[in-house]
């Protein structure tokens, strides 16, 4: 569904997700903005689809408690095979210390 939406309507359709869990955690735009340290023009634009800062929409996500979804957004990598094997390879079997003078 995202894949098929211009970068516009993608933002369209995360403000309006934005405004929706605010509303349900029956907060105001402004209340959204002092809590979250950014002004209420940010919140207004962010709700109507325009673009603001990551850090400030990081900011809002913090505050309407939707952080832990950032895993879902950007997974982390996992090593991939080829890098694993290449690891293997490199196990340390011994330690040596350098002889003092």
């Amino acid at each position: 569904m995202w894949t098929e939406l211009s970068d516009p309507a993608i933002l369209q359709k995360i403000g309006g997700r934005i405004r929706d869990y605010r509303m349900r955690m029956e907060i105001t735009q402004g209340e959204l903005a002092e809590r979250s340290g950014v002004s209420m023009g940010t919140i207004v634009r962010l709700e109507q689809g325009n673009a603001v800062s990551t850090l400030l929409f990081v900011s809002i996500l913090r505050t309407l408690g939707l952080l832990e979804n950032m895993d879902v957004l950007l997974p982390e990598l996992g090593i991939s095979p080829i890098l694993m094997k290449k690891m293997q390879g490199k196990k340390m079997m011994r330690v040596r210390h350098k002889k003092e003078e």
